[in-house]
């Protein structure tokens, strides 16, 4: 996959206030720094929050509430994988962006075999909401990374310095909104919605 490098555009003030660009800023666990002028609402900054949390006309949550459990491990018609298995699909590939965005010993996941269980695994109950709940708890790291206003959007990432990290936020967002899509539909094949979400 290329990544290419995002660029970021100053206004005529902010060139002025530029002598730091160039320079390795100093990090926290959750981004680079930027200046304290930057601190203020920020509406490019919040959209890419709410891209991060998931689409407005259905959430992870919206997706995931009220799946009857004794078809977790139910195969759709013509699909190769279950709800569970596309569910730790989901997570999977999720920590995999955060930890490609914060961790400096990051190492590639094979793919596909680490971004999937196995063909044949099966969940019960208390796997299926651990997995829920793993994911909600990257997800909410992810949120909190684009909601800091100590976070530059476009700034190179530390240890992946080809890549920004907007790009990464992003990839998240479009990668859990067509699982989100896929998922919605998967139910209504498999009737799995509750009688008032069928129609």
């Amino acid at each position: 996959m290329s990544r290419a490098k995002a660029g970021k555009k100053r206004t005529a003030a902010a060139r002025g206030k530029n002598a730091a660009r160039g320079k390795s800023a100093a990090r926290a666990k959750d981004g680079p720094r930027v200046k304290d002028s930057a601190r203020v609402k920020d509406p490019v900054r919040t959209e890419v929050r709410a891209l991060v949390h998931g689409p407005s006309y259905m959430t992870f949550e919206d997706m995931v509430a009220d799946f009857p459990m004794q078809h977790i491990n139910t195969r759709p018609p013509h699909v190769s994988y279950t709800p569970w298995h596309l569910l730790e699909h989901m997570r999977i590939a999720q920590r995999d962006i955060l930890d490609y965005i914060q961790d400096p010993h990051y190492r590639l996941p094979t793919w596909p075999d680490d971004y999937w269980p196995k063909p044949d695994a099966h969940a019960d109950e208390a796997m299926w909401r651990k997995t829920v709940a793993d994911f909600l708890r990257d997800r909410e790291a992810l949120e909190k990374i684009a909601a800091n206003p100590k976070v530059a959007l476009g700034s190179a990432l530390p240890y992946a310095p080809q890549h920004t990290l907007i790009r990464e936020l992003l990839i998240a967002s479009e990668h859990n909104t067509y699982h989100i899509g896929e998922f919605a539909i998967l139910r209504q094949v498999m009737g799995t919605w509750p009688a008032r979400r069928r129609s």
